[in-house]
């Protein structure tokens, strides 16, 4: 009996970009990284693509990419996201899946996902096309290859999604055992079909679902208790664990080559499950090295074993409903369970809101764009090219096919319109909008916001009203909170504020100008800046702007130039005004007016002066987006921080001793006393943690004090500012390998970690260790050995340094 293995991990965030800044703004909860993307990633993705095999004495022996070795999935928005802000993780997945194709004869380990993780059997035939070809689209851009299989998103699964996978040459789909319903032999008959009770379906093997159309796809069922293993039993606390129970999933009672395979959320490797890449690379490790079987990925197994037997799956199934598909429309029952007495109705009006409002919004479609666009719907399957590539020539030459004719500036941006609207609606179908328990939860807000966004510009485009249709539906939907009330409420609470114009990018701009140096044209998220004019004047702590700029969307080309002035008169008071450029001559009247009467220092006239001549759109500090109001707060606060430190300090300094006293006696130490203790202790640490070069006694003397006198620590700060000092101070060492006083440092630093009372996550610097190694340790060692007194020394500090992040040289 030939063994086979194959591991696939489903490698998926729900897209958390605003829908009118194309970024993810502040998320305080994802706290200390700035967002959820941000954490998962450095917790799950970067782990498994510098993984950790140890020895038998908890040294690193080897660092490798697991992507390389399992089958895979990465969510097409996430991909997005990783290619601009995590680009070395994202060229190891790439790299994974080229060294899978030379592993494993020319199958790549990587497949496709239906594009933004919608629930493909509750789509409409056109949304389940344009899934389908964006997904498959966006997967050849990324891997240079066209992908053999697809993943359907909670692995929901219906007949007409199955056709349209065919249909674009998808080979084969993954599913839970539970969802076939019966098989035969494929060249049964009618009475040969077997029932299957409960998943009761040997999963050693592939199947061919044959489709009404004609048209055929193979599907691989995975092995469901294994799955949940790895899911909710904590098998990954052991790799060799793991590794055992993937091997029970083969029987001797088979005949014939098996295929132990299972599928899970990859993020159970590192993210749910701490360290448990470390378990999937042991485990795979372990397989090969003990020759129990071998490892390979639906595609290679395929070619070898095509199916033998057909099946016919269980439709409008998925994979985390026990009720069907009813989690994404319905109270079904099935939640994250962590609010009991919730109840979910607000699914129902919810899917029945954004459904009243794609529809709407397709008829408009359909009939604004018969004059600009020679096949509505083509030209919306072709719009991935845009949204991957924004460059005027792709622009030119998506119009060249698409458009009716050579089209004006005007009509161009009516065409990016339209499409921009119906990438919206499709966005708003991301099923975790319904998979959690409430409606004003993240996820589902973030699809209102795409709905919120869709109107917008419908209302725009199409010159009426959408706004009142869906809040009439939505306001159906209600909330378990009762301040939240229902959806409509939510819309206005959570949507209405993060909905942006050109003149709030503008607005923007402007005050945000204040506080930080921009060039001629910077990118505001994604709109760009064209400036004019622009003028200062300051008066002691106040400042005031004025300017003309010209404000772009990149996405859809519309642009509006605008005046503006702001006034700051320091800490958080700000004022701007914006208005639609009147001409050069009314800017100068305004701009020469405001200035005139600022530079006597008379503030109040010159907010007079600029409501005067910019009355009708004010805004405040309160109008920046979000992580530029962050970041001006804390330059803001800065100041004032310093002072309330500094005298917290004082008042700890001058009362240590007698707070030491208090807690050897076991006496409570006044609360104003452990409060200014507690802020100074923090502080002190927190920039000494920072400091490029650790004072070592400084930081073990601030530790004591906080010991001695019961200060609690804020150990998830202290411990991501000292883990990015060492992660600096890393990549310097890999930019000027062979400076051996940056070693030193790092060690240094890194001999810290024995004495602080928390545990620093060493994984980036020694990952950029690894590579020195790799990369210099061999050379080095041989010309200390020929003599060379500076390769001696930077051969000592590199190898001490390597004892302590337990990297084995040899």
């Amino acid at each position: 009996m030939k063994k086979y293995i194959c591991i696939h991990g489903h490698f998926y965030q729900p897209p958390r970009e605003n829908a009118w800044l194309e970024s993810i703004e502040l998320q305080d909860s994802a706290y200390p990284y700035h967002d959820w993307n941000e954490r998962i990633t450095a917790e799950c993705y970067a782990s498994n693509a510098f993984s950790r095999i140890l020895d038998d004495q908890g040294w690193i022996e080897r660092i490798v990419n697991n992507y390389a070795k399992i089958n895979f999935n990465f969510g097409p928005t996430l991909l997005a996201w990783m290619e601009a802000k995590a680009p070395n993780i994202y060229a190891a997945i790439l790299e994974a899946d080229r060294q899978s194709i030379d592993r494993y004869g020319g199958h790549g380990s990587a497949i496709a996902q239906a594009y933004n993780h919608m629930i493909m059997p509750l789509a409409n035939r056109r949304d389940k096309e344009t899934q389908v070809i964006w997904g498959i689209r966006d997967f050849e851009t990324r891997f240079n290859r066209f992908p053999e299989g697809m993943w359907l998103p909670e692995t929901a699964v219906d007949l007409e999604s199955l056709e349209v996978l065919a249909k674009h040459g998808i080979q084969y789909t993954i599913l839970a055992p539970y969802q076939a319903g019966r098989i035969r032999p494929l060249d049964g008959k009618e009475e040969d079909w077997l029932n299957i009770e409960g998943g009761d379906i040997d999963i050693s093997r592939p199947y061919l679902q044959k489709l009404p159309s004609g048209r055929e796809i193979v599907l691989f069922f995975y092995d469901g208790p294994i799955s949940r293993a790895v899911a909710f039993e904590g098998i990954l606390s052991s790799g060799e664990t793991f590794a055992g129970r993937i091997m029970d999933g083969f029987s001797e009672e088979r005949e014939g080559p098996q295929l132990a395979h299972i599928a899970t959320d990859g993020e159970s490797y590192g993210h749910h499950h701490a360290h448990g890449d470390m378990a999937l690379a042991y485990a795979l490790h372990h397989i090969e090295e003990q020759n129990l079987a071998t490892l390979t990925n639906y595609g290679a197994f395929l070619a070898k074993h095509p199916p033998t037997d057909e099946v016919e799956i269980h439709e409008n199934t998925a994979w985390s409903c026990a009720h069907g598909i009813e989690r994404w429309r319905s109270d079904c029952g099935c939640s994250s369970g962590g609010n009991p007495g919730w109840n979910q109705a607000w699914r129902a009006p919810l899917r029945e809101a954004l459904d009243w409002l794609r529809d709407v919004l397709s008829d408009g479609f359909e009939k604004k764009s018969e004059s600009l666009l020679k096949d509505a719907w083509a030209a919306r399957n072709a719009y991935i090219d845009l949204i991957l590539d924004r460059s005027s020539k792709t622009l030119d030459r998506f119009l060249k096919d698409h458009a009716v004719s050579p089209v004006t500036e005007a009509e161009k941006i009516d065409i990016l319109k339209l499409l921009e609207i119906q990438r919206q609606t499709l966005l708003m179908y991301t099923s975790c909008g319904w998979f959690f328990d409430e409606i004003s939860g993240i996820e589902t807000v973030q699809v209102i916001q795409y709905a919120g966004r869709a109107i917008q510009l419908g209302e725009q485009f199409y010159g009426e009203a959408l706004k009142p249709g869906f809040l009439k539906i939505l306001e159906k939907a209600d909330s378990n909170i009762p301040d939240h009330r229902n959806g409509k409420i939510i819309f206005e609470k959570f949507v209405e504020p993060a909905m942006v114009d050109l003149k709030k990018v503008g607005a923007h701009y402007a005050i945000s100008s204040l506080f930080e140096d921009y060039a001629e044209h910077p990118a505001v998220f994604c709109y760009r800046v064209d400036r004019q004019e622009y003028q200062t004047a300051e008066a002691g702590l106040a400042k005031l702007a004025a300017g003309v700029v010209t404000i772009t969307s990149e996405i859809t080309r519309e642009s509006e130039q605008i005046d503006f002035g702001v006034l700051h008169l320091g800490d958080h008071n700000v004022s701007c005004g914006i208005r639609n450029h009147q001409g050069d001559e009314h800017y100068r009247q305004f701009k020469d007016e405001v200035f005139g009467i600022f530079e006597r220092a008379d503030f109040p006239s010159t907010f007079r002066a600029l409501d005067k001549h910019l009355p009708a759109h004010k805004f405040s500090l309160t109008s920046l987006f979000h992580d530029e109001q962050r970041k001006v707060l804390d330059m803001v606060l800065a100041s004032n921080l310093e002072t309330t430190e500094s005298t917290y300090r004082q008042i700890y300094n001058a009362n240590a001793p007698l707070m030491r006293f208090l807690t050897l006696s076991h006496s409570p130490i006044p609360k104003a006393l452990y409060t200014a203790g507690e802020v100074a202790v923090n502080a002190d640490l927190r920039r000494s943690l920072a400091e490029p070069q650790i004072d070592a006694d400084h930081i073990r003397n601030l530790l004591i004090d906080a010991r001695h006198t019961g200060l609690a620590l804020d150990e998830k700060t202290l411990e991501f500012t000292f883990r990015k000092n060492l992660e600096d101070t890393a990549h310097r060492i890999k930019a000027s390998p062979e400076e051996t006083e940056l070693i030193r440092t790092l060690e240094e630093s890194v001999a810290l970690t024995s004495v602080l009372p928390f545990r620093t996550e060493l994984r980036k610097v020694q990952n950029l260790m690894n590579r020195v190694r790799d990369r210099l340790y061999e050379k080095m060692r041989r010309r200390a050995q020929a003599g060379d007194p500076k390769a001696a020394a930077w051969s000592e500090a590199f190898k001490s340094l390597c004892e302590m992040l337990t990297l084995r040289l040899e």
